[in-house]
């Protein structure tokens, strides 16, 4: 399994603009057949950092969910929505693997 982790930077002005691009990941994604962890926009410090996460299997399950999703109709409008409304000024995408894991239960007061 691997986390596609993706940075996104963010017109500042923009933040509800993104935020609707997330919400409409949200069903797109796990439709498409990857495991959504969720996507973050800005809270407190940096305005213009946001971040999507999912995990895939592989990187040729990854090839194959980008072609689902171009195919999806959701998926076609949402990319053009970012392309209309210049709220995401750069994209990075990494694939990283967990290797902390198991990890320890917190303790319980």
């Amino acid at each position: 399994m691997i986390t596609c982790f993706i940075r996104y930077e963010i017109d500042p002005f923009k933040v509800e603009a993104f935020n609707e691009y997330a919400r409409n990941w949200g069903q797109a994604i796990p439709r498409c057949g990857a495991d959504l962890i969720g996507y973050y926009a800005p809270h407190e410090g940096s305005a213009t950092t946001a971040y999507g996460l999912y995990n895939i299997r592989n990187l040729a399950e990854y090839e194959a969910y980008r072609e689902r999703l171009r195919g999806d109709s959701a998926g076609r409008t949402n990319y053009e929505f970012a392309k209309k409304e210049q709220f995401i000024r750069r994209e990075d995408r990494i694939f990283l693997r967990l290797v902390s894991a198991p990890h320890a239960e917190l303790l319980k007061p």
